[in-house]
């Protein structure tokens, strides 16, 4: 982009119209992409990713086992009778029977499409997932399984760009029980580890079945400080609940499942509005069909055959620069003011001169092009919203598709 294109970094940090444009509704075309899950980028082998891996609640496993042996040992040298309940994730439910269950069972496309397969999904905004687990119940004095419930935990975690509040929802759906297992009730609370505190917690005692399932709704504030500008820090929300029932004698152990963790800042250059994003790296997307083709098909031509970073699908990503005086050496490294610009023409770099890969700081590897000015502005002010909407800090991430 050329440098007559106001970005971000170089408006008043107490902008009154950025603080009202980064609340608005986002252009379609820098909303990003359906959540996908947080492991992987399209066409990338997972191996091959920095991607941050969301949690896996199967992870505590081992420990949601033995604490199921300790609690079935205490019954057995009580000598009772009393069924005792255990909960972990994982299920023995059928594939057919999971799908069915997950089809019923009214959700986004972009959480349910791959079934009940016990991810998270992940954009800038929102994340979601569908875990499968096992409620069983054991006879402590015979040793035997008098009940048995599979049930799905669909799990929503939502932030916003403009404010500091984050929130967690999980609800729990029945897939089939039987014997003692029958019956039973969910209850729960909120938790946050890291740089939050939760301001709302609701996760009361609620009855299982196949048609309402019990919610937690909770809500979590960042704890960063408010001042100076430049603050961020990440939380990390969980869900713990646990299983009653009268025919037991105590509850089952508890079983936890994590979000992704959530990184809120003061830090946006041009607002002066908190907001806190998801683990995603997001993309700005240009087509060649639309307001600024010259600029998309320069682009094009600099990923594909310049080989240069920032190409959807890769991970060779573009870093954020917000230094001024480093972006102003980027863009007369890449476009000097000596180069003869045709009439209506303007020169055009890439790697942006926003980025630690632009033409200086990113050690003279760069491309550059005499485009439509008008395209080129515009195309410069749809980066510089990109980096509001998302949140794109100092060496922050992203990529760049051409569609």
């Amino acid at each position: 982009m050329q440098d007559s294109v106001p970005l971000p970094e170089e408006l008043e940090e107490s902008s009154q119209e950025l603080d009202d444009e980064i609340s608005m509704d986002v252009p379609e075309d820098l909303e990003g992409e359906e959540p996908a899950a947080v492991s992987e980028i399209p066409g990338v082998d997972e191996r091959e990713t920095e991607e941050f891996v969301a949690p896996d609640p199967k992870v505590a496993a081992p420990e949601d086992e033995a604490a199921c042996r300790a609690q079935l040992a205490d019954a057995v040298a009580a000598g009772g009778e009393n069924p005792v309940p255990c909960v972990t994730w994982g299920t023995t439910a059928s594939a057919p029977e999971l799908r069915a269950a997950v089809a019923a069972w009214p959700a986004p496309n972009w959480c349910d499409d791959h079934g009940a397969n016990g991810k998270w999904y992940v954009n800038r905004f929102k994340a979601c997932g569908i875990f499968p687990a096992d409620l069983t119940v054991t006879n402590p004095r015979t040793g035997a399984v008098v009940g048995r419930m599979h049930y799905l935990t669909r799990a929503y975690a939502y932030s916003k760009r403009d404010i500091k509040t984050w929130a967690y929802q999980v609800e729990l759906l029945e897939v089939s029980s039987s014997g003692a297992a029958r019956g039973s009730s969910a209850n729960g609370k909120g938790t946050c580890a890291g740089k939050c505190k939760v301001t709302e917690s609701k996760f009361p005692s609620q009855p299982m079945s196949t048609s309402k399932e019990p919610v937690g709704q909770f809500f979590l504030d960042t704890t960063i400080k408010t001042s100076p500008k430049g603050q961020k820090g990440e939380g990390q929300a969980s869900a713990v609940w646990r299983f009653t029932n009268p025919g037991w004698a105590g509850p089952s152990n508890s079983i936890t499942l994590p979000t992704p963790p959530v990184r809120c800042d003061n830090a946006l250059p041009g607002t002066s509005k908190a907001g806190c994003v998801m683990p995603y790296i997001p993309q700005m997307v240009y087509a060649k069909n639309g307001e600024f083709p010259e600029l998309a098909k320069h682009i094009e031509y600099a990923q594909n055959t310049k080989n240069l970073p920032g190409k959807h699908g890769t991970t060779r990503y573009l870093t954020r620069l917000t230094n001024k005086e480093k972006i102003k050496e980027n863009r007369n490294t890449a476009c000097p003011s000596s180069l003869e610009r045709p009439p209506g023409k303007q020169c055009d770099e890439y790697p942006f001169a926003s980025t630690w890969q632009g033409a200086k700081t990113g050690g003279g590897n760069f491309s550059r092009r005499m485009i439509n000015g008008t395209q080129n502005e515009d195309g410069g002010r749809a980066l510089s919203r990109f980096y509001l909407y998302n949140r794109i800090l100092e060496k922050d991430r992203f990529l760049v598709w051409i569609k």
